[in-house]
């Protein structure tokens, strides 16, 4: 019996999971799933909650609910991976050896990587919402809070969902509109990048909306200390910033296992090609999603699309053919903006984020580097989307590979 072996029971790797077990017979291949946690987080949603919007049980489900029968699911801490042997030793000793593996551990915040972050403040007047506990924690602190110097700042690049602190912006906008104390809450956009975001045409139309918003944004800052005494952030250039509550972004990493397997860069990512999403050291190693060092978005459309690429190459690799699909970065994300509107982006490896209508030219229903009320409603509808269509593995009307119908290049 030949072995597939998953390490995270996250998108990605349940995804792959459902995937793998309705195309491998069963007389042939097991497929065993390896996760320390029990629950599944809609992570999306850790945006709604600080602002009532969500509360935590709407974000959260059990995550043998999507296991598909017949893979096995073993809840445990993962050790280390031993490439060369072709084994997985797990927290408490056991060994479990593979034919083919599949890394799929994500990536999470590490605010300890930075001096201060987590001192006497945090969750008093510093908080995370990339965490359920943090989206908490923030929710229940907005609850009383009468204004001040509302700080957003992304500590350091790569991170979940680029897109997610500039939502929050936008939502804190609106939200303190709604309570009547807009004009007591300054809010400051921090960010390590030269503007709004990474693409120009989505960094101009994003940056215009921070403006339209009064909402301040300061670039090119990378986060070295968290002053909470004097209640400043600043950087390695020195520049200091005020807050009275500050968002933080904190610095992303991979799992530590994979550092402890030598698999790793410096943030603990997995060195993989980036279009067929094979290790560049071990050739039975295949990576998904956010574990991986892939220069695309850290956002569940992109782990959607790699399911679809990374399905096909495995088959093709127990084929023992030439790998017949490559991932073209394709990225595709919703942008709340607050007041019942939204923008959306589509773009790729090569393509930045164009105007435009998105899925079908002219008609839409979804408008590209727009605020509309229908991107709003996509935005809203895609936890539905997620929970019974995405994880469970099944078609999506969107293309894998980005298209350039419906989008504007002049």
């Amino acid at each position: 019996m030949k072995k597939l072996l998953i390490l995270g029971a996250g998108t990605g790797g349940t995804i792959m999971a459902t995937r793998m077990r309705d195309d491998l017979p069963k007389d042939e291949w097991d497929i065993t799933i390896v996760d320390q946690f029990k629950t599944h987080y809609y992570q999306p949603g850790f945006l709604f909650i600080p602002f009532g919007y969500y509360k935590a049980s709407d974000v959260v489900k059990p995550k043998n609910n999507f296991i598909p029968v017949g893979v096995n699911m073993i809840f445990a801490g993962i050790d280390k991976i031993i490439g060369d042997e072709n084994k997985v030793v797990l927290a408490d000793g056991e060994v479990l050896k593979y034919d083919i593996l599949i890394i799929a551990t994500g990536t999470k915040i590490s605010p300890e990587e930075t001096p201060g972050l987590q001192g006497e403040l945090w969750h008093k007047s510093i908080f995370d919402f990339y965490t359920i506990e943090g989206a908490v924690a923030l929710s229940k602190f907005f609850k009383t809070w009468e204004g001040g110097d509302l700080v957003i700042n992304i500590a350091e690049m790569p991170i979940k969902c680029p897109v997610a602190p500039l939502e929050f912006s936008f939502y804190a906008d609106a939200f303190f509109i709604d309570r009547g104390i807009r004009d007591k809450v300054n809010i400051t956009y921090v960010t390590p990048l030269d503007g709004a975001f990474t693409k120009p045409r989505a960094s101009m139309m994003l940056g215009n909306l921070l403006e339209d918003k009064n909402i301040r944004l300061i670039p090119d800052f990378t986060l070295a200390e968290v002053d909470n005494e004097n209640k400043k952030i600043i950087d390695y250039g020195g520049q200091e910033i005020s807050f009275d509550c500050l968002v933080s972004i904190p610095v992303h990493s991979g799992d530590p296992m994979i550092d402890r397997s030598g698999l790793g860069d410096d943030l603990g990512f997995v060195p993989a090609d980036k279009h067929s999403l094979q290790s560049t050291k071990f050739e039975n190693i295949f990576v998904i999603g956010d574990a991986g060092n892939f220069p695309t978005s850290k956002a569940g459309s992109v782990v959607h699309f790699m399911s679809e690429i990374l399905h096909e190459n495995l088959i093709c690799y127990i084929e023992n053919r030439p790998f017949t699909a490559s991932f073209d970065g394709h990225s595709n994300c919703y942008i709340e903006t607050g007041h019942g509107k939204g923008a959306l982006i589509d773009f790729n490896y090569d393509t930045e984020p164009l105007p435009g209508s998105f899925p079908f030219p002219g008609l839409g229903p979804f408008g590209l580097l727009k605020e509309t009320r229908m991107n709003h409603y996509g935005k809203l509808l895609f936890r539905w989307i997620y929970w019974h269509i995405l994880l469970k593995g099944k078609e999506m009307p969107i293309d894998t590979q980005m298209t350039m119908a419906g989008k504007k290049t002049d």
